[in-house]
């Protein structure tokens, strides 16, 4: 878990800071979703329980929020998506 921005902005290229951001944006979601699912593992009340999955499955929705916006700005990150998908394909046959 981080409670502040991860990115050394100095190092950043000006061009490529709106990337970065989103990046650290998508880490900060799904460390929130793995928290929360591990809470929700751990604990034996009901609603203490359902509240922690449905604030993770909200967690999940900001992803493809941020993906979203990171996808319309790296045209690169869309190729090696497609990439993988077909790593994956080939590699279960399907």
């Amino acid at each position: 878990m981080f409670s502040k921005v991860p990115i050394g902005i100095g190092k950043i290229n000006r061009e490529d800071i709106n990337k970065e951001i989103l990046r650290a944006a998508l880490i900060a979601e799904l460390d929130a979703i793995n928290l929360y699912e591990q809470m929700a593992g751990m604990t034996d009340n009901d609603e203490v329980r359902r509240v922690l999955l449905d604030v993770a499955k909200e967690e999940k929705t900001h992803i493809g929020e941020f993906q979203t916006l990171l996808l319309r700005m790296d045209k690169q990150q869309v190729e090696e998506l497609e990439a993988g998908r077909e790593e994956v394909d080939e590699e279960l046959g399907k």
